[in-house]
């Protein structure tokens, strides 16, 4: 296993679309345990392949405290989604930048495993948000994209900013 690099805002290439995963063999497994190594070391508890700079559609996430619930979702599609909740959220590809978010309570999804086969998933909380906010980055989307034009600008110039005093 190795760890990638992640993708910091506003890098361009976090705006690509991912596109699905034709067949689930060995280089996607290899691909879902760097992820989920890189996620790991961050730390985090979810990575897309689209912040890795793989522009696939694979997930992982661990929610858990003890890092024992690793999920790795190939090719997700959400076919239910009800409820409302607001999550304050972060992102490997934003460090240090948090905000609230709103998001669906409740997500039913239908993805692929490691194996190939299907599999579907009730996820609510903090789960449901995750799942989420990595499906967005399969679609080119990060969660500041959900927040007003003015904290976008604002998070713009603070990383900005980092990103010169850590030159």
């Amino acid at each position: 296993m190795a760890l990638l690099p992640i993708l910091k805002f506003p890098d361009p290439r976090l705006r690509k679309k991912a596109s699905p995963v034709a067949t689930v063999d060995e280089s996607i497994r290899k691909l879902a345990a760097d992820m989920a190594e890189t996620m790991y070391a961050a730390p985090g508890i979810g990575l897309a392949a689209t912040q890795v700079d793989v522009h696939r559609q694979v997930i992982v996430i661990d929610t858990s405290d003890d890092r024992s619930e690793l999920l790795t979702l190939i090719n997700p599609r959400i076919v239910e989604r009800d409820g409302e909740q607001v999550y304050e959220e972060g992102c490997l590809s934003l460090p240090g930048i948090y905000d609230k978010v709103t998001r669906a309570e409740h997500v039913r999804v239908v993805t692929q495993t490691l194996d190939g086969g299907e599999r579907e998933i009730e996820a609510h909380g903090l789960l449901a948000v995750c799942i989420q906010h990595e499906m967005d980055h399969l679609q080119g989307k990060v969660f500041v994209d959900h927040l007003s034009q003015l904290k976008q600008t604002r998070i713009r110039t603070r990383l900005m900013k980092q990103a010169r005093e850590s030159a």
